[in-house]
């Protein structure tokens, strides 16, 4: 199917649910002699209905502007999935409560949306199978390509070396007094040793002047 095989066949789903839409219009549940719980229940399930149409015609919109679109294609199949059932429902709920000839008349529109969709089908599979075949042949391109690295490298490393164990001394150096010397400095920018050496001798004293 190319793809203006593929935007005939979206229009066909569009005249479809234009013929569902069509169809709701002439019901009239608030008629029916069904218990409140009957009837709330097929509201509901009209109101899914309609909601899965909406969604249905918004993805076959895009799919027929992109045709070659994975996932649009994708998308359209499920809302189709989505609706079926609960057209089912609806025409069950018709042929019982309304008129049987109306509520064949839904089955018959779901019968054609359902044709429709096994119609879309091996396209979809079509398009799901080329990135399925490219990633495989890149997986496998790429074991190959591993197979023979590990090939070529094969023999060429040599056996491990063993490495000898070193103990490496520290020596401090010292001053003429045969101390360590201490590089460690106080704010004020003097060594550690000489402040310590500062403190024990004090300040020198001035010489006292002598009384004439």
């Amino acid at each position: 199917m190319d793809p203006a095989q593929v935007k005939v066949l979206a229009q066909k789903i569009w005249v479809a649910e234009f013929r569902i839409h069509d169809l709701l219009k002439a019901l009239h549940p608030e008629k029916w002699k069904v218990s409140n719980i009957i009837r709330n229940s097929f509201n509901m399930t009209l109101e899914n209905l309609n909601k899965s149409l909406d969604g249905l015609e918004g993805w076959r919109a895009q799919f027929e502007k992109r045709p070659d679109s994975i996932y649009f294609g994708f998308q359209t199949y499920a809302a189709i999935n989505a609706a079926l059932p609960r057209l089912d429902g609806v025409a069950r709920a018709v042929s019982q409560f309304e008129n049987p000839s109306l509520g064949g008349q839904y089955s018959q529109a779901g019968n054609q949306l359902f044709d429709l969709q096994q119609a879309l089908e091996p396209y979809i599979a079509y398009l799901l199978r080329n990135p399925d075949q490219l990633l495989y042949a890149a997986q496998t391109n790429l074991a190959g390509c591993q197979n023979e690295l590990g090939i070529a490298l094969r023999g060429q490393g040599g056996p491990a070396k063993p490495l000898k164990n070193t103990f490496v001394e520290f020596h401090a150096r010292r001053h003429s007094n045969g101390r360590p010397e201490d590089r460690r400095s106080t704010r004020g920018g003097k060594k550690e040793s000489e402040s310590k050496t500062d403190k024990k001798t004090g300040p020198q004293s001035q010489p006292q002047r002598q009384a004439h």
